[in-house]
């Protein structure tokens, strides 16, 4: 056999494309006192909660497994959620790596005895890692855009990937260059 035969019956099958519609989902949950801060608005980390729940579904059923967070930005906070409101958490997953997959998140907040049209009240982006029995990485199957605006947000997670890697390496190369300075941490 030679080595590219051998190079190519070990690479591990290609896993089927899903498109972004498969694994989208929203979560609506009312929310009431308990849910309040010292101001009398909901607290954003209930909000951030939802958030994660809602995510870590949607990279449930698209990556077929088991997903953890493995980092979360730019949770926007537009407007104040009040008790009686009625919030819809809406996500999908807009990129995929080889174990790793970004899902977007809009955050929409309706009175609950209104017929008002919801009020977007909130947006994050969250990354998560599909692991197998063992908390080790598995592979995800590509995420097939559908819509223009499917494709406008894989392009969009692209560049936000691209400035988290440079950012990492940014912050490793400072932190390097302090220890071989003498400084420690």
């Amino acid at each position: 056999m030679t080595d590219q035969a051998e190079q190519a019956s070990a690479a591990p099958p290609k896993i089927p494309g899903k498109p972004t519609s498969a694994s989208r989902t929203t979560l609506s949950h009312i929310m009431t006192h308990s849910d309040t801060n010292l101001l009398g608005t909901v607290h954003g980390g209930v909000i951030m909660k939802l958030v994660d729940d809602a995510a870590g579904a949607v990279a449930g059923r698209h990556s077929g497994g088991p997903a953890v967070t493995a980092s979360m930005d730019e949770m926007a906070f537009l407007e104040p959620v009040r008790v009686g409101d009625l919030v819809h958490v809406k996500a999908q997953v807009n990129w995929t790596g080889r174990s790793s997959m970004e899902v977007g998140v809009r955050v929409l907040a309706e009175r609950w005895n209104e017929s008002t049209p919801a009020t977007q009240v909130g947006s994050a982006y969250l990354v998560f890692a599909a692991v197998d029995a063992d908390g080790k990485p598995r592979t995800v199957p590509p995420v097939l855009p559908e819509t223009e605006k499917d494709k406008r947000r894989y392009q969009e997670a692209q560049i936000r990937r691209t400035h988290r890697l440079a950012r990492r390496r940014a912050i490793m190369e400072l932190r390097e260059r302090r220890v071989a300075e003498g400084y420690e941490d």
